[in-house]
Formats: structure tokens, C-alpha cells, sequence
């Protein structure tokens, strides 16, 4: 008797084939395995978004040339020339307290891109490297301070006051009020 799997010779009375394995009444019909998924093109709808979060880009800030006079007299320019920013304090786990006005990046080591320019890059002292190297830009926006995950390792998470946590989709900028929780890896920090 041969196998009708693979053709070998099959001694009398084995049970097996000693080349491919197969059953002796294993047949090519038998062998095939139905598609566990058949015709699988399902689409997963998205849950729609927040209304916290605000996805709109922030024109770079353009330069005012400021007037022969006022810089003459050393006057500080006129409250219209200047942008409108406000100051936020990030207190972090490590003890670190944090005065920043504008834009930055927070992580390990951080590093804008080449096409990038930030007021501030913050140093997070993570032993463990849990941090990513740049794991996190934060901004302005109409006097709203907003943070954004830049495809960190390990993930960002807000915790607003009142409210459960939200897991941060990178790429996106979330508005934090006063008093909000940002969890980076094995570190956080609070906005003030």
C-alpha cells in the first residue's frame, strides 16, 4: 500500500507514514483546512472624538519689525506685537518644577526635528528608561495649553480633574485644564 499523501511505500499494518507523517486514510481531500476567515474585509468603525481635543495647526509666529524709534529708546514693543501666551508651571514626579510660556518638548533626551523650533526642551531624569527619548510636545494655543504624543514607547496618559483617564492617540493635541494629570510612562507631571 502507498500513501495518497505523498506516494511512499507503506509497510503492512503501520498506522502512519514514515516520510510525510500522515495518517495511512488520510486522503488530499482530508488534509485541506477550511479558511478560518473566508471573505474577512469587516470594517471597524472609529468612536468619534472628543470635543477636547483640537487638531488645528498653529501658524509660525512671524516676526514684527519693530520701529526705528522704540529702538532708539530701548521701550519695550506695543502690547499688539507681542503674542499672547500665558504661563504655565509643570510640576513633575521627580521633584522637578517647570515655568514654560510656550512651546517644548518633554522626554529623556529630547530632540526637535531639523525642521523644528521650541522655546523649551525638557529633561526628564528616568533611570529606567521608561521616558522616551522625546516623548511628549506641549504648546498654546488661544491661552489653552495642549500636550501631544510623539509615538512614545510607552504611551501618554491625562488624567483631568473630575474625570477618568484618556489614553493620548499620538499625533493629536489634547487641551488640559489647570490641574491636570499628565502620566508619561513611569513618570507624571500636573499643570498650573
Amino acid at each position: 500500500m502507498t500513501c495518497q499523501i505523498c506516494g511512499a511505500w507503506l509497510p503492512v499494518g503501520a498506522m502512519f507514514c514514515g516520510e510525510c507523517g500522515s495518517s495511512r486514510s488520510a486522503t488530499v481531500e482530508s488534509r485541506k483546512r477550511p479558511d478560518p476567515r473566508p471573505n474577512d474585509t469587516t470594517i471597524i468603525a472609529r468612536l468619534p472624538r472628543k470635543a477636547a481635543i483640537i487638531s488645528v495647526p498653529i501658524p509660525a509666529l512671524v516676526p514684527v519689525p519693530v520701529r526705528a524709534a522704540a529702538a532708539v529708546t530701548n521701550d519695550p514693543p506695543a502690547a499688539s506685537t507681542l503674542p499672547s501666551s500665558r504661563t504655565f508651571v509643570l510640576t513633575f514626579s521627580t521633584g522637578q518644577k517647570v515655568t514654560v510660556q510656550g512651546s517644548g518638548l518633554i522626554g529623556r533626551k529630547p530632540l526637535p526635528q531639523p525642521d523644528e523650533i521650541f522655546d523649551d526642551l525638557i529633561r526628564v531624569v528616568d533611570a529606567d528608561r521608561s521616558v522616551s527619548k522625546t516623548h511628549l510636545e506641549f504648546g498654546q494655543h488661544d491661552g489653552e495649553f495642549w500636550v501631544s504624543d510623539r509615538v512614545s514607547g510607552n504611551g501618554t496618559v491625562i488624567r483631568r480633574p473630575g474625570e477618568t483617564a484618556e489614553p493620548l492617540e499620538p499625533g493629536r493635541r489634547y487641551v488640559l485644564p489647570h490641574g491636570t494629570r499628565v502620566e508619561i510612562a513611569d513618570h507624571s507631571f500636573t499643570v498650573a
